[in-house]
């Protein structure tokens, strides 16, 4: 079986050295074996993972999340099997999906805020009529400010 170098897996996987030692550090890749000279020597498998973990990154899965997909994958025929990736992905969609929602109406807001031809903050958060919720926002951000 041939070994790989950091620079080479790195490459291959389309990252860079500090990237792999992070993840390495993180639990995310194994620890490679070393060579006499004690440079890190890793498996094909190495690319691979690290291919999976952009992708899940990609996907919106946090670190720490790609961590436990890694882990469940590794131990998926355990007795206490936790959250495969169908159950992971439904909720990382139901997420996304919520993001989607407030990213429209925030669209729908700043639509709005520029057919009004709003053009200064502060005189807008002074205007009735301004389609931005100022106040609303305002006062939800004060410590202790009642909710409207």
């Amino acid at each position: 079986m041939s070994a790989l170098r950091s620079s080479q897996v790195a490459a291959a996987a389309g990252v860079n050295v500090q990237t792999l030692r992070y993840y390495e550090r993180r639990g995310l890749l194994p620890e490679p074996d070393r060579s006499l000279g004690g440079h890190r020597l890793y498996s094909f498998e190495a690319i691979t993972v690290l291919r999976v973990i952009k992708a899940a990154q990609r996907l919106g899965f946090t670190l720490d999340e790609v961590a436990e997909l890694l882990d469940t994958g590794a131990h998926r025929h355990g007795p206490q099997r936790a959250a495969g990736l169908r159950d992971r992905a439904q909720a990382k969609l139901t997420e996304v999906e919520a993001r989607i929602d407030d990213l429209r109406v925030i669209a729908e807001t700043l639509r709005a805020a520029m057919r009004a031809g709003c053009d200064d903050l502060v005189a807008c958060a002074g205007n009735d009529c301004c389609p931005i919720p100022f106040s609303v926002i305002a006062s939800s951000e004060r410590p202790g400010a009642p909710a409207r």
